[in-house]
């Protein structure tokens, strides 16, 4: 698991606190390594969504670094960065439970993706 900084985690919660980028990266996580298209994840979210609204959401979410793009011919293709995102749980569940076994399981807080 990628091991995060304060300051990694603090940039990630920060774009993360906001309920449509939110649903935003909660979608791209749905959507799975692949990731989606701007006009397909707009549909995913809120399908009145503006262009430029999302354009705008996924550079905040691109410069928190919990998401990637990629060219994929005329399209730019955008999907979640699981292992930053697993990053951030474990830096917010790291030394959970005073040391004792934790009651969450391990498979549940992190995704396999």
């Amino acid at each position: 698991m990628l091991t995060l900084s304060q300051p990694d985690v603090l940039a990630a919660l920060a774009v993360l606190a906001h309920p449509i980028r939110l649903d935003v990266f909660r979608a791209l996580v749905r959507a799975g390594p692949d990731g989606v298209t701007p006009t397909a994840l707009a549909g995913l979210v809120q399908p009145e969504l503006k262009q430029s609204t999302l354009a705008t959401y996924l550079k905040e979410l691109v410069a928190a670094g919990l998401v990637a793009n990629a060219r994929a011919g005329r399209n730019v293709r955008y999907r979640a960065d699981y292992d930053r995102m697993n990053g951030v749980i474990g830096y917010l569940t790291e030394n959970c439970c005073a040391g004792s076994a934790c009651a969450v399981e391990p498979a549940a807080a992190s995704c396999g993706c």
